[in-house]
């Protein structure tokens, strides 16, 4: 037995669970925030060296739309859909300090950490939605 599926994208999902969950989007855009910052926590400690301090007092999470010329801790670009797009904001140095450089080694503190946080994140945002669908149920 085969299994067919087809690929909605991201805006025609959220029409489609809008349309039927009203408040799911509000819900998922809490959350998300609520993740960024939790990341951001946890990243803090795990900056490395002790002359980091004004490094590690800029990592914080924000909205993308609230900082549309800084580009998130990742590297990737402010475009995106989502109007409730959060992100991990940190000075310029965070490149270098997870990347290491020619004369540096890589002391990686930023992706290590979304990696090991990333299931919980994602069942976070899946209880969000979860938590939507029940308001509406009963």
């Amino acid at each position: 037995m085969k299994v067919k599926a087809k690929f909605l994208g991201r805006e025609t999902t959220m029409r489609l669970l809008n349309q039927i969950v009203p408040d799911a989007e509000k819900e998922l855009a809490k959350e998300q925030l609520a993740a960024a910052q939790m990341l951001a926590s946890k990243i803090k400690p795990r900056t490395p060296g002790p002359k980091t301090g004004a490094y590690r007092a800029s990592i914080e999470a924000d909205r993308l739309v609230n900082r549309p010329r800084q580009a998130p801790a990742g590297g990737i670009k402010n475009e995106t859909k989502d109007p409730n797009a959060t992100g991990v904001f940190a000075d310029f140095i965070w490149r270098f300090l997870e990347f290491g450089t020619v004369k540096m080694a890589k002391r990686p503190h930023i992706f290590p950490t979304y990696r090991q946080e990333r299931p919980k994140i994602r069942r976070q945002m899946a209880a969000a939605v979860r938590k939507a669908v029940k308001k509406v149920k009963g």
